[in-house]
């Protein structure tokens, strides 16, 4: 009996060793070929335990989660009017059919990606020779990430891949012609400037002349309002002193004559020459009387 336990223990080794070697595992984050004789004969997407015949199946696994593909160097691009823009890229896909992905690219994430760049570079030229600068910078960017996405994932699908978005990280103008957009840009800026200073000063010179015909028109509807309030206050004073004439026409005769003599004498050093039977003396010679 003591003469087997070595046997048996090698049995148990060789037994163990095959049973690891048969056995493997799938995780959610995975998905697996199993090939027979280098023949594909499943594919498990399904996280589990599955098994294998040693030394006859192999098992490759493929990582299923989302990949990045993150371009390394800004494309030279042109648009519609032959202007040279830099554009970044990046493209976020998954693989979604093992066995079509295997069956063209091998299996190799790097052919993968210089397909999926060579897919957006020829998406991005055709996207971009469509339109203006102005549209691929800021007016359409939105529209052509959106054509990006559909034209490359129907690319993509043919070799296994889904790609979930393709983004636009940079468009910029090459160095060459940048200092030339700016100068325009510059001269653009400066000539709408000029304009908002002519609009700016002819708007000026319209309010201050219709402030000036204001001003004309309220001195003159003033002029005339108070010509005509004088007018009435003289007609007043007139009716008054008629009215007080009419009255006794000899005290206001009088009362005149008093108003006159006070202006007439008010400064001791006046000089005055007149006859002594001038009527302006005759209430000084006789105030009862009327010098008649």
């Amino acid at each position: 009996m003591q003469k087997n336990i070595p046997a048996i223990v090698i049995s148990l080794i060789v037994l163990l060793l095959v049973l690891v070697l048969s056995v493997y595992t799938v995780d959610q984050r995975q998905a697996a070929i199993k090939f027979q004789l280098g023949q594909v004969v499943a594919i498990q997407t399904t996280p589990g335990l599955y098994f294998k015949v040693p030394f006859i199946e192999n098992i490759r696994l493929y990582d299923t989660r989302i990949q990045t593909l993150d371009s390394k160097d800004a494309e030279r691009i042109q648009t519609k009017e032959k202007n040279n823009v830099l554009v970044d890229t990046y493209v976020k896909y998954r693989i979604v059919d093992v066995k079509q992905f295997f069956v063209s690219t091998g299996g190799d994430f790097a052919r993968a990606e210089v397909r999926l760049s060579q897919s957006v570079n020829d998406d991005l030229r055709a996207e971009f020779g469509q339109r203006s600068l102005a549209e691929v910078i800021s007016g359409e960017r939105n529209k052509i990430m959106e054509n990006l996405l559909v034209r490359t994932d129907k690319d993509a699908r043919s070799i296994g891949i889904e790609v979930l978005d393709v983004r636009l990280k940079r468009v910029d103008l090459v160095p060459e012609i940048s200092a030339d957009v700016y100068r325009r840009m510059d001269s653009e800026r400066k000539r709408v400037a000029n304009e908002l200073r002519s609009t700016g000063s002819g708007e000026a010179e319209k309010i201050r002349a219709d402030a000036e015909r204001q001003r004309e028109i309220i001195l003159a509807e003033a002029f005339r309002d108070a010509q005509k309030i004088k007018g009435e206050g003289d007609a007043s004073a007139a009716k008054i002193y008629a009215q007080a004439f009419s009255k006794n026409a000899e005290f206001y005769a009088f009362y005149r004559s008093m108003d006159v003599y006070k202006n007439s004498f008010r400064n001791k050093t006046d000089l005055m020459v007149l006859d002594p039977s001038s009527d302006l003396f005759k209430y000084l010679k006789n105030p009862n009387k009327s010098g008649k």
